[in-house]
């Protein structure tokens, strides 16, 4: 079965809500390679600029609404100027290929077998006439922390590697090491290169955007002269950046490791004590390099092409294991298992987004909010949509789009390759809801889509695949209470990654029955050696997320959790029942098997529900069954992020929890 999961690509240069400020390069267009070199040192250095009348705080955000900000200027379509090969791009050192050779310093550094970054493809020039080249900044926790900066020129990423981050304040000289070129691909490169690797540490992107030169129509040249100047308009950096050559080679015979100084220009950007520090997450997923270390939700496959080498880690992971059927042979009868025992999950900071929520804050009931590097337009802000528990005030969806800007980097690993279905409620909980599951028309172009080629005619082809921060939060603004992923992904529709074991209450069953039901699958399920998690439903229920092996389909996983279920209903007859219908069921509790099938989805970790309050689908550890506090619906909106700063995420373990399912004995 094939699946065909794309995203739509817009015009360059389009400012509209919901569009990014930088350009996507469309999977069409190949990735380009070359070089951007510099030459010996020439006696130029940056001039002292004008004191800037703009005051600021050290703290102060410096993103500013694109229509107040004039557009920085567009480099005009060139050709590549006739230049001489610098010493670290030579025809001597790469062989009579020059092509070839222009990532030839890169490559030779890392063995692409080991680490996640791209490989680089063949060189096919820069952005298209009339597009602005990318920059990316990113934070890399190598053997020192320091900040890559890269700019798009003539085909590759001229970088430079910036111990102390490139900053706003104009009275702030940083030491900037000239580093080889990088490959294109790079632009979005965002996990962990092995330990003992060149480079080996965690990377996220820091900033990204476009970019223009300043005084230059060949700004390769500028590089190879010692001097170039540059307006960037990124998600933190803006303005005039000027960097200049100041040093020869570091270690002789080490190309393109020149000393260079980077200083930002006294403008309307700058803002005088602004530190890069304060300001450490991620653009493209909203994480630290903390989290991203701790849990990579996505590595680069440099088997594949560029368009389809950013890959969820564990779909990546699934296509480097061996078959199902040799992953993890069952175990004889008389063996005993090793009850599964991952690391407890690490605490998650609950301040990030700081700048997004102060902007959030200063909105009236409608504007654009920069959210991950996508500019969005909310509507109806005050709005109420959840009604207010006891003692409690009712909540708005400022307060639910709030939520959905903290939560989206933990809740996105779930939620990222597979179709989602949205539980709409735009009047709010009080009202009726209704499932939409195809992608609206009026969608933005950058929005995840998902083709499904085996729909019958009548029914939904296109649906909404959350691979982004920014989509979980338009899904939100869009109405979406609920979230409900498939248990598969697009890349294997018909085989689950989850096997799911729903506790579903009946009218007369306790809360403490449906903790004694719990706790007997705990009991199963370490008695088998078997990872899983509990959740709270967030109304009644508790879920069991069990993660599967790639191999299974949907009628072996339910025909597993049904012998499981009934094994552990026949301990407690009095409390389950196996009927269908909720009337025939005598008020019992019902452990429903039948939700392991094709399409069907359950709520997602972390999902609100659509009751008084805004509960949320909370994960659990195993021994919370045990807290004499926990309620189905204790842990709400308001809540959640401070109980994942103590608890941590219990689902972390899941994600790198693959595993066959034994027979049950």
């Amino acid at each position: 079965m094939t699946a065909d999961s794309r995203r739509r690509q817009s015009p360059a240069g389009d400012a509209s809500a919901g569009q990014p400020a930088s350009r996507k390069r469309s999977p069409a267009e190949p990735s380009p390679a070359k070089t951007a070199s510099g030459k010996a040192a020439s006696g130029k250095a940056a001039s002292g600029q004008a004191a800037s009348k703009k005051p600021a705080s050290a703290k102060a955000s410096p993103a500013k609404a694109a229509s107040k900000k004039p557009a920085a200027k567009k480099p005009e379509a060139r050709k590549a100027p006739s230049r001489k090969p610098s010493p670290a791009s030579s025809p001597a050192e790469h062989g009579s290929d020059q092509d070839a050779g222009r990532l030839a310093v890169y490559q030779r550094k890392r063995d692409f077998d080991q680490t996640p970054e791209p490989a680089g493809q063949p060189p096919a020039g820069g952005p298209a006439p009339g597009e602005a080249p990318r920059f990316v900044v990113q934070r890399h926790r190598a053997r020192r922390l320091h900040y890559d900066l890269r700019f798009e020129m003539d085909g590759v990423l001229a970088s430079w590697a910036v111990p102390k981050g490139p900053t706003l304040d104009p009275n702030v000289r940083r030491i900037a090491i000239h580093v080889e070129d990088h490959p294109i691909e790079y632009l979005n490169f965002e996990g962990v290169i092995p330990a003992g690797k060149y480079g080996g540490g965690d990377v996220i992107v820091w900033d990204r955007g476009t970019w223009a030169p300043h005084d230059t129509d060949d700004p390769v040249a500028a590089v190879a002269d010692g001097e170039l100047h540059v307006d960037v308009t990124g998600d933190k950096l803006r303005g005039r950046l000027i960097l200049v050559r100041t040093g020869p080679v570091i270690k002789p015979g080490s190309p393109g490791q020149e000393q260079w100084l980077l200083l930002h220009k006294h403008d309307e950007d700058a803002v005088p004590g602004w530190d890069p520090e304060d300001h450490p997450e991620s653009v493209l997923s909203g994480r630290t390099n903390d989290e991203v270390k701790a849990r990579p939700d996505r590595m680069w496959r440099s088997d594949l092409p560029a368009a389809q080498a950013s890959v969820p880690v564990d779909t990546a992971a699934a296509s480097t294991r061996p078959p199902a059927a040799k992953a993890a042979p069952a175990r004889p009868a008389s063996a005993k298992p090793a009850p599964a025992s991952p690391a407890p999950a690490e605490p998650i900071a609950a301040d990030r987004n700081i700048d997004e929520l102060s902007r959030l804050d200063t909105l009236g009931p409608a504007g654009s909010l920069d959210v991950f590097g996508r500019r969005l337009r909310l509507t109806n802000l005050d709005k109420v949509l959840f009604p207010a528990r006891p003692g409690e005030e009712p909540v708005t969806k400022r307060e639910l789009i709030r939520y959905a800007i903290q939560i989206a980097p933990v809740v996105l690993p779930y939620l990222a390759g597979r179709p989602l279905n949205m539980h709409r409620f735009p009047g709010g909980a009080g009202t009726a809801g209704f499932w939409q599951k195809a992608v609206p028309e009026h969608a933005p172009d950058w929005i995840g889509r998902w083709d499904n080629p085996d729909a019958d005619r009548g029914k939904v082809h296109t649906y909404l695949v959350v691979d982004e921060p920014a989509a979980l939060v338009w899904a939100v603004n869009f109405g979406a209470l609920e979230w409900h992923a498939w248990t598969a992904t697009t890349a294997d529709p018909g085989r689950p990654t989850y096997a799911l074991i729903d506790i579903d209450p009946g009218t007369s069953t306790s809360w403490a029955e449906l903790l004694v039901l719990a706790r007997l699958h705990r009991a199963a399920l370490d008695h088998l050696g078997v990872l899983g998690r509990p959740k709270l439903t967030g109304r009644r229920g508790i879920q069991i997320w069990i993660p599967v092996a790639p191999g299974p389909g949907f009628d072996d996983t339910r025909a597993w959790v049904e012998q499981l279920s009934r094994s552990i209903g026949s301990v407690v007859p009095e409390l389950v029942s196996w009927k269908w219908d909720v009337s025939e069921r005598g008020g019992r509790a019902r452990l429903d098997y039948t939700q392991n099938v094709s399409h069907k989805t359950l709520v997602a970790p972390y999902s609100p529900r659509a009751e008084a309050g805004a509960p949320i689908s909370a994960p659990l550890e195993w021994d919370e069954l045990d807290d004499p506090g926990l309620r189905p619906d204790s842990v709400t909106i308001r809540t959640a992020l401070d109980r994942l700063a103590h608890r941590g995420d219990p689902f972390r373990a899941l994600l790198a929890g693959a595993q066959a399912l034994p027979p049950i004995t």
